[in-house]
């Protein structure tokens, strides 16, 4: 008999969980609550400046590995679903002082840049990627793609010659194990920033995460063409393929059991009716929080809400997506401003509000420019710019404009300060006279259309206590035949994790406890 599954949400794990439960040979619905797939990776034009187009989440193509594998598995490839582009640079950084700094990707090539910045940093910077490389390489084969559902995976000799090692790298910081190489404020944030694509601050990441560097400095930033909006449309297409069914607008309000096994979903339709669906395993792609604590009732619950109060939910975000007149050559396609001391930033993110950094004050923000890259992202004569702003994860700060028409008081003013810094610290003077149109994103709106537990945008941060198998399990531990993928389960945040995710669900169902990926189609 056919064995059928329901998805909860259609952001990047829900699509990625279906293709492959689809593949798997099972009769897959997602249901999922807004009128558009993608989730968090989310795209925006706007009917009164049509040509512009922003992508509202995920923007750096890291990990292509990852992706490849995931397609290989669908019996297709990168190549065939996208239009990658190399980035040159990589990306560019203004620190709060000084010139800006191009950064390339290639180890020789970086490490021609952090010697003329720092001599005798361009030796020490390759060896951090020898050492990137073979944490990079550990991570995939024995912690990533894995349920941790055995032990012996974390016996192996290739664990067990780099015990030391990776014991020294587990429980040291990113920001020490960086400082000890390299003493040039620049290089040393260029090495510890990614910790923020881990929703965490480099103090508080495992150093053993040094192994980032080697996905932008050594395997390089490309560009999906049409933005991640065009990697969520692959997605979409490939669940289709598969024989995917899709209940959009349709909201999840219960997940139900009968004897501790999960038999389906309560939901509700857009024209407010209440059904019951029915399947032999759920799936859970939304915010494990918000499946926990809203979807189960209190005994079938494995994350209870005391098991979150002890967590840390990561960062939150302000997005601000500004269409300006004119071109902007200061910028190249992905660009850092670093404040010179940043702890303090950090602090107000993690630690709550400090009294010495008001909530508008300057400091170390994103901004992409997809138009350096792509025609028609933005009118003739003009650019698009996404700025994403780190917060605190607290709903409480309020509701950008997008969805709501107009933005919260303390969302604006943190998006009129990135205005002005940005102005100032690229020298645009006049950039908000050039403004034409602009839009916001609050924690807030993470909160109510993502269910993001308190307003985070990216999920729990990466710190010791919640990587590899303290991050969690993906099976529900009280509940038979429901299962969690994306972003705040196993292996991790980001769209390459979402993927690896999905796979794992596959594995838990297969009752395959081994590392590494699985075969891919005709391997």
């Amino acid at each position: 008999m056919t064995r059928t599954a329901l998805v909860i949400g259609a952001g990047v794990a829900g699509l990625a969980t279906a293709a492959l439960l689809g593949k798997e040979g099972y009769e897959v619905t997602v249901v999922e609550k807004l009128d558009t797939v993608g989730g968090r990776a989310g795209d925006l034009t706007v009917e009164e400046f049509p040509g512009f187009r922003w992508d509202t989440g995920p923007s750096w193509y890291l990990m292509p590995d990852a992706f490849e594998h995931f397609f290989r598995l669908l019996g297709t490839t990168s190549e065939e679903q996208l239009d990658l582009v190399d980035l040159t640079p990589a990306y560019r950084v203004f620190p709060e002082r000084g010139a800006p700094v191009d950064v390339p990707s290639g180890v020789d090539e970086a490490a021609e840049l952090f010697e003329s910045i720092e001599p005798g940093a361009g030796q020490r910077l390759r060896d951090y990627l020898d050492s990137a490389g073979d944490s990079y390489r550990i991570a995939l084969d024995r912690f990533l793609y894995t349920t941790f559902s055995a032990l012996k995976p974390l016996v192996h000799r290739d664990v067990l010659t780099r015990a030391g090692t990776l014991g020294r790298l587990l429980t040291g910081s990113l920001q020490d194990f960086v400082d000890k190489r390299f003493h040039d404020t620049r290089l040393r944030q260029i090495l510890t920033y990614p910790a923020v694509f881990l929703s965490s601050r480099p103090e508080s990441t495992p150093a053993l995460y040094h192994l980032m560097s080697h996905t932008d400095l050594v395997q390089g930033v490309r560009y999906p063409v049409g933005g991640f909006t065009s990697v969520v449309e692959s997605f979409h297409r490939l669940a289709l393929e598969q024989g995917v069914q899709f209940r959009m607008n349709t909201q999840v309000t219960a997940i139900t059991a009968v004897d501790k096994r999960a038999t389906g979903l309560r939901v509700r339709t857009a024209e407010g009716l209440l059904e019951e669906l029915s399947a032999d395993i759920v799936v859970s792609g939304a915010d494990l929080h918000h499946t926990e604590t809203r979807l189960l009732p209190a005994e079938l619950r494995t994350y209870p809400e005391k098991y979150f109060a002890k967590r840390d939910p990561g960062i939150g975000t302000v997005l601000v997506m500004l269409g300006v007149t004119g071109r902007l050559p200061q910028f190249v396609h992905h660009n850092l401003l670093f404040s010179e001391d940043w702890s303090t930033d950090f602090a107000a993110v993690f630690d709550g509000p400090q009294p010495e950094r008001p909530l508008d004050a300057s400091q170390s923000i994103y901004v992409s420019m997809p138009s350096a890259t792509e025609e028609g992202v933005a009118p003739p004569d003009h650019e698009n710019l996404f700025v994403l702003v780190p917060v605190r994860a607290d709903a409480s700060l309020g509701h950008g404009s997008l969805f709501r028409g107009s933005g919260t008081p303390a969302v604006e003013a943190i998006a009129d300060a990135a205005v002005d810094q940005i102005a100032a610290w690229a020298g645009i003077p006049d950039l908000a006279e050039r403004i034409v149109t602009r839009h916001t994103v609050g924690p807030a709106d993470f909160a109510e259309r993502y269910h993001a537990w308190s307003g985070g945008s990216i999920g729990p941060a990466h710190t010791l206590r919640q990587s590899a198998f303290l991050r969690g399990r993906n099976v529900s531990g009280k509940v038979a035949g429901l299962y969690y993928a994306g972003a705040t389960t196993v292996p991790g945040v980001g769209v390459p994790m979402c993927l690896i995710s999905a796979e794992n669900v596959i594995k838990r169902l297969r009752g395959d406890s081994s590392p590494g990926p699985l075969p891919e189609v005709g391997a």
